[in-house]
């Protein structure tokens, strides 16, 4: 059975630094990874998406130049890099994972994605 575990969430103030891990087990190859998250009262959203070479990465405008996502395929992990942090970054954030190349086009679909993770809690203070 395969699983997304993630890990790297917690409490830091705002201006800080968090680095997300998403783990998968198992063997299959997962082309397209993501991150999204999801705050109390909001809807899902994307984070960011990354292809298998990494030569591909989208990223929500929210989180552009702040949030770095990057994969090391050898450890079938996914990682998310996140600098200057802000309060209305608090959200619990999830990985996803599929094993088809999905077009950077759709990155950002949820529905693009088989496999996720159980998520990980951020909370931004101010």
């Amino acid at each position: 059975q395969v699983q997304l575990v993630e890990s790297g969430g917690g409490l830091v103030q705002a201006g800080g630094s968090l680095r997300l891990s998403c783990a998968a087990s198992g063997t299959f190859r997962f082309y397209t990874r993501a991150w999204f998250r999801h705050a109390p009262g909001k809807e899902r959203e994307f984070v960011a998406g990354i292809s298998w070479s990494g030569s591909s990465t989208v990223y929500a405008d929210s989180v552009k130049g702040r949030f770095t996502i990057s994969r090391d395929n050898a450890k079938n992990t996914a990682y998310l890099q996140m600098n200057s942090l802000k309060p209305e970054d608090t959200a619990v954030y999830y990985c996803a994972a599929d094993r088809d190349m999905v077009a950077p086009s759709t990155f950002s679909r949820p529905d693009a994605y088989d496999y996720w993770g159980q998520g990980t809690q951020v909370t931004v203070s101010s």
